[in-house]
């Protein structure tokens, strides 16, 4: 057999099948390898096949019932082979979107597998298992040598564990990896990739080969010409090949990444729930904010660049083996060129590393900063800090860009040595190639096969620092998440929560203390004390004694140091301040409970919610703002109660909810919701008061002192004992006359008038106030979008009731009811970018550096093309004796070309740097002044979220990306002109071709951009509501940890974040789709450069020129049209920030020609003349005609029924809206003439939330730095805080945390009156300015207002009619205009309105 098959063999002639015009396959090859191959083929896949048809049920797959609900699942499953390998699948996508812009709902599901509920809890039970895992070793290591001593006596045990805890804390350096713990879960999906880049890789050296084979070609004169289409029709093939590939790779990359970022953000927002108090300290909601967008985003680039670090090495070896092959030991000197660069990039790399840790860290502070001054905007409105808080924001940004400027000028040091690391590796192999050895001829074949293989090697050199940069910010963040994820968790066992069998109470401690986090000393100590079974408890004691605290320890959320809890049932907890979600009124209460109709009405009516109802513009499906900016404080505090009653748990918590309420509705509450015969009569509740007068009705009163229970009992046995609670008794009773009717709270404004039952419902009293049916913010009184129509339901003019509204009104303001809507959603635009965002831009970065840059990218094209040209030239050379003339010339010019090349790019790379920091500070400095210049209506409207992320994600984007995208952007473009100028020098025949083929990709690269823009912008608009929902749970965890919710807000947060993904996934197909067809464009280029080479068969420089550059030229076009994309979506940032920096804007801060003299208001005398005022320009006037002359010195109490407009006369005071008709004159200044600031400087409120920002303590109570410490220290001591301050280490640098966190409410008042006390205004405004403290501190303060104040205008709006009764004169308004005006006494002797309300209050 095997002779007939080599006589077979031997004796056929092989030029039959290549030296012939007419080529053919021998007899032998025809006969043994065509035959045998598809046999063998057949009988090898059989087995297989057979295998998948039995298992996939008759080989067609079966639509499960899950897939079918789908409403509109991704095609990507039922797709067929070529139609993922060509992502023609999304092809439906892209028509749709070109035709009419995408909205969400044309977007697919996500695949199950890509689904949070898939891939976070695989990443959570890896991460567990790895910190289990890490934290044996340690214990191991600690027990083992101590085991064999045992000596007796306890004492031993003691120090033997005191020495594990030591050697414990040394061990801690085994810590979880996360890099291992990722790799676990998305390894094996990812390893698919491997094998296509490797694939790849190899393919990509098929063009050099070809390359060669083609010059020898074009050589020979006698080869047959189809010699030359075979060349043409395999290196297309080869292409092709590669292009598909590739993309089939990069998915596997994007759809990993996204998983990734899937994974990263439900495993933060899961930790977040569970860290303790200690740890939150540490990690502030800006940082773990900027963890989910920021770092997770790093996680995603990563997986596309992570495949590199193993495939750029070996692209490198392939090239440099082919290379020694063309040009032999000549190329040693390129690799030494190469190899001294390393270094120099690996230093850049480092020192790119610690900017980037700089610059995250300013970022978070900045962030910080940004997200406490979008809180207390109103605070800082009334106090006028705006600029101070500006020059601190400034500060962290002007740290932010040096670390920029320092890493600008980096990046064009290593731009530079990228662009030119080719071209010397070029120059110096050529020059020792032609200089070794005369005999050396640099011709066609050796120099563009050489040149082709440089460029391959370009791509790992020019890639391998953006992975090592990409890898070192990676690790950043893995190591930001590591500590994240390692933070101590609460620990769920320290308190014996559920059925307890044989407890003899519902709560019970025993010798238990707390502190808030390990290493602090306890705050709470031997706390001792058992509550019965649905019994009532008090707990009293002065400010800052700890009462809060107590219920933070039953809750769990302190650490227990020692002592035995147990809380038996569920638990329902109602917060100090309310915490209220971005939901509808009725999804607030219910809180992800089924819904009962019946209990819900009896909730809502024994919290006194049902009048609110009726005023809310859709009722109970009204939707509230983000922390409740459309109820009044009081009304938070009534939905806070009715959710904890609604959920009907075992055990309630009370954290003092009746502060925030009128007199009247804490008294309605109270008999009907918490006290003896109440809705919760029957369980056990514990209720944090400052109300004296509720204490007879409770079974125990606890009496807390710093920190520890200093007596317990009945209120009759704690009066018997005499102690410090009957001394605290004494002094308040006397203040409050009448018990019965004088709450804590004592609010003497609203008494129902026989007419108007509808309006002045007990209502809002915090915060914000009805005023004619219109919601009114009290300290900042814009009237936050809620009439109903022109004429609200309860209409101003009369006091009219809704009988007598007319008719048509109502239906007005039933067809307002569906459409009415609070905050605004971050809006996506449609459509294109336009030019003139470019066009800022430019403005932004200065047009001189603009042209600059460009003129300098040109030069440098110029060069570069200069230089391969005069390769071409030189290559032809003719050879004359084996060697070629003017080889020193043609060397000489080929360097100084590539020299002047590298000038033109160092400088274009600076000037777009330096340009990009220009227009990022030009551009923060705008969006900054105008957001902190916008009236305070604009901050009610917008969602923090949508500030926040303009100054996070999108700022970001023009600090870091923007740039980076123009360089490349002008790069490629340069780039493939330059290829098609050379392809038509070397060929003028493709002509013909270049401009249709030019026009097909400009169609393809049209009509994806316009669905690669909108899903962009759908992305990036669905991103915000996971930060704003983020934002939320980290304010409420508390609520959400006492009420067991936390599961219900896992899945709301993987929805939401499934919602963003929606949108990125179909982005990232819509990439590869792109990809693959313009590559097959390019594709089409080479195949015609080299069939045109082939055709014509001109000079071999030539060819090599053309077909050298046309390989590079689908590299390119790819490139192009991903930048300009790119540049298209990110430019969209600019856009986003201008649109901010063009809003409506306050009055002027300070105007020079009508500033006021530097002593006014000398004597504080304030004249209202004809003052009117309202909130809309098509509403009624909420003030009418006030016409009162205050004299200096006067102390003036403000009272009326609410809705009377009290609020809205200090709003007007300061401002805050715009007077409609007559004027305000303080010491013969009409207040509209003057700046806002020049205003606001000079008269002060005590506002009634009191806000603290983080920062020392000085810093809040005086930013501008204009007093001495000694006045500080004067005004601390008259608030009766000298003795607190004095007690904290770091005194008056003592660190408040965000929103003041670390003092109590009491205490936080306290300071807002030391900040009135440094200012010594003429004017000062008390805005019910002591709810929140005791009757002690309350007395406290009254007395210092009236010793310190002695010379100044006082004007109080009062609550309490006791703390006005000595005042010069009372104004009692009612319907927006003066009703009443004289002293007190006069006033009860008049029998009027004012005297009512004193009856009510019990003062006469």
């Amino acid at each position: 057999m095997m002779n007939y098959v080599e006589e077979l063999c031997l004796q056929q002639d092989w030029n039959l099948t290549w030296h012939t015009e007419n080529p053919d396959f021998t007899q032998c090859f025809q006969n043994t390898v065509l035959i045998w191959v598809p046999c063998i083929y057949l009988w090898v896949c059989f087995p297989i096949y057979f295998l998948y048809l039995r298992h996939h049920g008759r080989g067609y797959i079966q639509m499960s019932s899950l897939n079918k609900a789908k409403t509109n699942p991704c095609p990507e499953s039922n797709a067929s082979f070529l139609s993922k390998i060509t992502f023609w699948w999304i092809t439906g996508l892209m028509i749709q979107g070109y035709r009419q812009p995408l909205e969400a709902k044309d977007l697919w599901s996500l695949n199950k597998e890509d689904t949070s509920e898939e891939v976070v809890p695989g990443l959570a039970r890896n991460w567990a298992k790895e910190c289990v895992k890490t934290k044996k070793q340690p214990v191991k290591l600690v027990y083992s040598p101590k085991k064999p001593s045992k000596s007796n006596g306890s004492n031993h045990d003691a120090t033997e564990e005191a020495e594990a805890l030591i050697i414990k804390t040394a061990q801690k350096k085994s810590e979880a990896s996360l890099s291992k713990v990722l790799y676990k879960t998305f390894g094996p999906y990812f390893l698919m990739s491997f094998l296509f880049k490797a694939l790849h890789d190899l393919l990509m050296f098929s063009g050099p080969e070809i390359l060669k084979l083609l010059i020898n070609f074009v050589n020979d004169k006698d080869a047959p010409d189809w010699q030359g289409y075979l060349y043409t029709g395999i290196l297309f093939i080869c292409t092709c090949l590669q292009t598909l590939i590739l993309h089939q790779y990069f998915h596997i990359c994007f759809v990993t990444g996204m998983r990734l970022k899937t994974a990263v953000i439900g495993v933060i927002y899961r930790k977040a729930l569970v860290i303790t108090n200690s740890a939150r300290k540490t990690s502030t909601v800006g940082e773990i904010v900027n963890l989910m967008s920021v770092d997770a985003q790093r996680f995603m680039d990563l997986a596309t660049y992570i495949n590199m670090i193993w495939s750029a090495p070996l692209q490198v070896t392939l090239a440099l083996y082919l290379l020694w092959q063309n040009l032999g030991p000549s190329v040693l000197a390129g690799v030494a060129v190469m190899v001294l660069l390393v270094p120099l990039n690996a230093v850049m790399a480092v020192k790119t590393k610690t900017y980037q840790v700089a610059q995250m860290k300013n970022k978070d502070n900045r962030i910080k900063l940004m997200n406490e001054i979008l809180n207390g905007i109103k605070v800082l409105k009334l106090y006028a800090w705006e600029l101070a808080f500006k020059e601190k924001v400034l500060g962290i940004r002007q740290e932010e860009l040096k670390v920029l400027k320092k890493s600008a000028y980096l990046g064009a040091v290593g731009t530079f040595t990228w662009v030119c690391a080719p071209f010397l590796v070029a120059l110096s192999t050529f020059a020792v190639y032609v200089m070794i050895d005369e005999n050396n001829v640099l011709d066609a074949q050796k120099a563009f096969v050489s040149l082709a293989l440089f460029n391959i090697l370009r791509f790992p050199l020019n890639i391998l620092p953006m992975v090592i940069s990409s890898v070192v910010q990676a690790s950043v963040s893995l190591k930001r998440l590591r500590v994240f994820l390692s933070h101590e968790e609460l620990d769920p066992d320290s308190i014996v929560r559920g059925s307890l069998k044989d407890a003899d109470g519902s709560i019970i401690v025993k010798n238990a203390s707390f502190s808030w986090s390990r290493n602090d000393p306890p705050s709470l100590n031997s706390i001792d004390f058992t509550v019965p079974e649905g019994s009532l408890i008090a707990v009293v004691g002065q400010v800052g004694c700890g009462k809060s605290s107590l219920l933070s320890a039953l809750l769990g959320e302190m650490e227990k140091i020692e002592g035995y809890v147990a809380v038996k049932g569920s638990i329902a907890y109602v917060p100090q301040q309310a915490w209220i979600q971005n939901a509808t009124l009725k999804g607030n209460i219910i809180f992800g409970r089924e819904t009962k109709e019946s209990h819900y009405k009896r909730v809502v009516e024994a919290c006194a919610l049902l009048p609110d109802i009726e005023i809310l513009p859709t009722g109970d499906g009204t939707e509230i703002g983000e922390k409740g900016v459309n109820l009044s404080g009081g009304q938070k505090q009534r939905v806070s109660l009715a959710r904890a009653v609604y959920c009907n748990a075992d055990v309630y918590l009370f954290d003092d909810p009746l502060s925030a309420v009128d007199a009247h509705v804490g008294k309605h509450i109270f008999e009907k919701v918490i006290g003896p015969k109440g809705i919760l009569k029957n369980k056990t509740r514990v209720l944090v008061t400052h109300g004296v007068n509720y204490l007879p009705q409770m079974d125990t009163i606890i009496v807390m002192v710093d920190g520890e229970i200093s007596e317990m009992g009945s209120y009759q046995e704690l009066l018997k004992q005499d102690g410090a609670f009957a001394e605290f008794l004494r002094t308040y009773a006397n203040a409050e006359q009448n018990v019965e009717n004088a709450d804590s709270e004592n609010s003497l404004e609203w008494t129902i008038h026989p007419l108007v039952t509808d309006a002045s419902s007990p209502t809002v009293k915090e915060g914000k106030r009805m005023e004619n049916g219109v919601l009114v913010n009290e300290a900042s009184g814009k009237q936050i979008n809620r009439q109903l129509s022109n004429s609200s339901t309860y209409s101003g003019e009369t006091g009219k009731s809704l009988q007598q509204n007319s008719t048509t009104e109502l239906q007005k303001a039933a067809e307002d009811k569906n459409t009415w809507k609070l905050t605004e959603a971050d809006a996506a635009k449609t459509g294109r970018v336009k030019a003139a965002v470019y066009w800022e831009y430019m403005k932004a970065i200065g047009l001189l550096i603009s042209f600059l840059s460009i003129f300098l990218f040109i030069c440098n094209h110029i060069a570069s093309l200069a230089s391969n040209y005069w390769l071409s030239l030189w290559t032809d050379d003719p050879v004359i004796n084996g060697t070629q003339q003017h080889t020193h010339l043609r060397l000489g010019v080929y360097g100084a070309l590539g020299i002047s090349q590298g000038i033109a790019v160092f400088g274009y790379s600076m000037a777009v740097s330096i340009g990009g920091i220009f227009a990022s500070r030009y551009l923060h400095l705008g969006l900054l002044h105008n957001v902190l210049r916008s009236p305070m209506s604009f901050f009610e409207r917008t969602p923090s979220g949508n500030l926040v992320n303009r100054f996070s994600k999108e700022m970001d984007t023009i600090d870091s990306m923007i740039p980076q995208i123009i360089k490349m952007f002008m790069g490629s473009l340069f780039n493939v002109i330059g290829a098609c100028i050379i392809i038509l020098l070397a060929t003028p025949l493709a002509a013909v071709v270049i401009p249709p083929l030019g026009f097909i990709y400009f169609f393809v690269q049209r009509f994806y951009v316009a669905t690669s823009r909108q899903l962009k912008r759908l992305e990036s608009v669905s991103r915000s509501p996971v930060y704003s929902h983020f934002n939320e749970t980290l304010l409420g965890v508390s609520v959400i940890r006492a009420f067991e919710e936390q599961q219900r807000f896992i899945r709301q947060n993987d929805t939401k974040v499934d919602e963003n993904q929606k949108a990125y996934f179909p982005s990232i197909v819509a990439n590869r789709w792109l990809a693959v067809r313009l590559e097959c464009v390019g594709n089409c280029i080479v195949l015609f450069a080299a069939l045109f080479a082939v055709i014509a068969r001109k000079s071999p420089g030539l060819v090599g020129l053309s077909v050298s550059y046309s390989l590079q030229i689908t590299t390119y076009l790819n490139w192009l049209v991903r930048m300009s994309s790119e540049l298209e979506t990110n430019i969209v940032a600019v856009e986003r920030i201008q649109e901010y920096s063009e809003m409506e804007t306050e009055a002027e801060w300070s105007i020079q020609h009508t500033a006021p003299p530097s002593t006014w208001p000398h004597e504080g005398k304030v004249e209202f003349r004809g003052y009117g005022l309202r909130y809309r320009k098509d509403l009624d006037l909420v003030l009418k005609n006030i016409n009162v002359t205050i004299n200096g010195g006067e102390k003036v109490g403000i009272v009326g029924r609410t809705g009377a407009g009290k609020s809205s006369l200090t709003l007007g005071l300061f401002r805050i809206n715009e007077s409609a008709e007559g004027q305000i004159i303080i010491d013969g200044v009409d207040i509209a003439k003057i700046g806002l600031h020049d205003l606001r400087f000079k008269i002060t409120i005590i506002p009634q939330d009191p806000v603290l920002f983080s920062g020392s303590l000085r810093m809040n109570l005086d930013p501008f730095d204009q007093y001495s410490d000694e006045e500080v220290w004067t005004s601390l001591e008259l608030a009766h805080l000298k003795n607190f301050v004095s007690s904290l280490p770091d005194k008056l640098n003592h660190e408040c945390s965000e929103g003041g966190e670390n003092l109590s409410v009491g205490q936080r008042q306290l300071v807002c009156l030391a900040r009135a006390l440094l200012r010594k205004s003429k004017v000062l405004v008390l805005d019910e300015a002591t709810a929140a403290v005791d009757l002690e501190t309350d007395d406290l303060i009254q007395s210092t207002i009236r010793t310190q104040f002695e010379g100044c205008t006082v004007l109080t709006i009062a609550h309490r009619l006791n703390t006005i009764m000595d005042y010069t004169r009372v104004i009692v308004l009612d319907k927006g205009e003066v009703a009443e005006c004289d002293s007190p006494a006069n006033l009860l002797q008049k029998k009027g309105i004012f005297y009512n309300m004193a009856k009510d209050s019990g003062l006469v």
